[in-house]
């Protein structure tokens, strides 16, 4: 990674709103679709949840990949996006040949996901 570039610092940018500080981190060589272990999140679906769609907006023009799904969110940014009601957010995505879901699939915490059935959710 180069000089100056920090992922953590990054994905905090964009779940706060801080739209010139993920752009300087991009610049800088941080991967937009990197879901770091101790956070199992990447930051176009944090960024969504956060409702940060100016942000969500910049990632997906920056390289976010458009498909790819949150491990600790258990959604994708479609996913996300529609939870969250960011209209822009997904006309971007279905312009980029992402397909609305059929059904909002059920939601389970990463600790039931984890346990599997010895958890109730």
């Amino acid at each position: 990674m180069p000089a100056g570039g920090n992922w953590k610092e990054m994905y905090q940018a964009g779940c706060e709103g801080d739209v010139g500080l993920v752009e300087y981190h991009v610049k800088c060589g941080v991967d937009v679709n990197y879901a770091h272990p101790e956070f199992l999140s990447t930051p176009l679906v944090a960024a969504i949840l956060a409702g940060q769609q100016d942000v969500a907006l910049f990632l997906l023009a920056n390289g976010a990949n458009p498909h790819l799904p949150s491990e600790f969110d258990a959604a994708t940014p479609m996913q996300a996006a529609i939870r969250v009601g960011l209209t822009k957010v997904e006309d971007r995505l279905l312009e980029l040949g992402v397909a609305r879901p059929a059904a909002e699939p059920e939601r389970r915490s990463w600790f039931a996901r984890l346990f599997g059935s010895r958890v109730q959710a």
